[in-house]
């Protein structure tokens, strides 16, 4: 098995270094962030850090790299205090890649690609058409990480919209039924398939799949 030090990781040159460390984590969730600015201008970025971070109450948090350089997203959040989080079907690949692009703030994303905002009655800030699963979130906090400077936000989850066949009884959504994709590195996107659902582990005692109709 391959041992690159700490050392060699330092003299690497800066794109292996990147992608090497970005990927060997493990595969990461591939959302879209929508925030709207008080002006009325729409933004659309993709994300790979969106983590669930407690349910009771139930909060998400997403990585925020170092606001020296423009942030729409950071600055859209931090002025309405709301924003969307969209999944990324295999469908919206190419488009969702796109948003990394460095646009000026006065340009949206939805502009430069086939993404469409989606306005649900009573909400101000825009969904992506076409995602499977969309939530409303409400900013609660932010913690600066400095060790390099990035951030952290905290935020509540206020509403889930979710397409109903992806629904379990139990109240799981099964991902893979709607061609949602997963992230390793920066820019490899895979489609993961269902392999097995398994019963809380106990201590001394198998642990057992569901039953497949669970």
């Amino acid at each position: 098995m391959k041992n690159i030090s700490k050392e060699t990781i330092t003299l690497m040159d800066k794109i292996e270094k990147l992608n090497l460390i970005n990927s060997c984590t493990g595969y990461k969730s591939a959302n879209l962030i929508a925030t709207k600015s008080i002006d009325g201008q729409t933004n659309v970025a993709i994300f790979s850090s969106v983590t669930h971070l407690g349910n009771s109450p139930s909060l998400i948090g997403f990585i925020v790299r170092p606001t020296n350089a423009p942030r729409d997203t950071y600055i859209n959040i931090m002025e309405t205090g709301y924003f969307t989080i969209n999944h990324i079907t295999i469908d919206m690949i190419a488009d969702a890649h796109h948003t990394s692009a460095n646009y000026d703030s006065g340009t949206s994303e939805f502009d430069k690609t086939n993404l469409e905002e989606e306005y649900k009655e009573g909400f101000n800030i825009p969904f992506v058409k076409g995602s499977p699963v969309q939530i409303y979130c409400k900013f609660v906090n932010e913690y600066l990480i400095k060790e390099n400077d990035s951030i952290h936000i905290i935020a509540s989850i206020e509403h889930i919209f979710f397409d109903e066949d992806l629904k379990h009884k139990d109240g799981w959504l099964q991902l893979d039924k709607g061609n949602i994709v997963t992230l390793s590195g920066i820019d490899g996107y895979f489609l993961p398939k269902l392999i097995d659902r398994f019963q809380p582990a106990q201590q001394d005692i198998l642990t057992k799949p569901y039953k497949k109709d669970q």
